[in-house]
């Protein structure tokens, strides 16, 4: 996938005509690119069109329109775009309550790094995560990471011949896994990778 350029970008104004109907959209994609791993895990398969939404709503929420920051804007996202032999994903560890999710995140510490994808018949491939900043520390993990799945070449091919996709996590406090994902779902991952 192409990186977002500021040409193709809508203005402030052009947006705010169009937020409704593109958030429509949005959301109606977003059902078919989101996995639950449990209560508590949720991954968010990003690609250009669910990155395009975030960078527009941060122009319109921090009333950005000046060149240079369009570039920052443009520069902080289009790194989460998949870019053909991977997925790029946003996980949410999710815990209602304020004090459970603060007791957990400090339970949960590493659970980043045990998040999985496997092609039948393929070793699984553990995320990596947060490639721009550290998003944990030695007390607590974060709420929200962003991973990367590298696929090779033999696994696309699977993918592509219609072998199943398992995603999972494994963390010792953690595990959770779906065998197969939904069609709905492997259809829209599948059109994040070169095949």
């Amino acid at each position: 996938m192409a990186p977002i350029t500021p040409d193709s970008l809508l203005t402030l104004e052009a947006y705010a005509k169009a937020r409704g109907d593109f958030r429509a959209e949005v959301i109606a994609h977003k059902k078919h690119r989101t996995v639950q791993l449990g209560d508590h895990v949720t991954l968010l398969f990003e690609d250009e069109l669910t990155i395009r939404y975030q960078i527009q709503e941060m122009l319109r929420v921090e009333r950005i329109f000046e060149p240079e920051g369009i570039r920052d804007e443009l520069d902080a996202y289009n790194p989460l775009i998949p870019d053909g032999a991977n997925w790029k994903a946003t996980m949410l560890i999710e815990y209602p309550d304020v004090d459970e999710r603060q007791r957990m995140l400090g339970a949960l510490r590493g659970i980043e790094d045990r998040v999985w994808a496997q092609v039948a018949g393929c070793e699984r491939v553990y995320a990596i995560a947060d490639e721009d900043l550290a998003r944990a520390n030695e007390l607590k993990t974060s709420a929200v990471h962003f991973l990367r799945f590298e696929l090779t070449p033999p696994m696309i091919d699977s993918l592509v011949a219609r072998a199943a996709l398992a995603i999972g996590v494994d963390h010792p406090l953690y595990t959770e896994a779906i065998d197969s994902v939904s069609p709905e779902v492997r259809t829209s991952l599948m059109q994040d990778l070169r095949t």
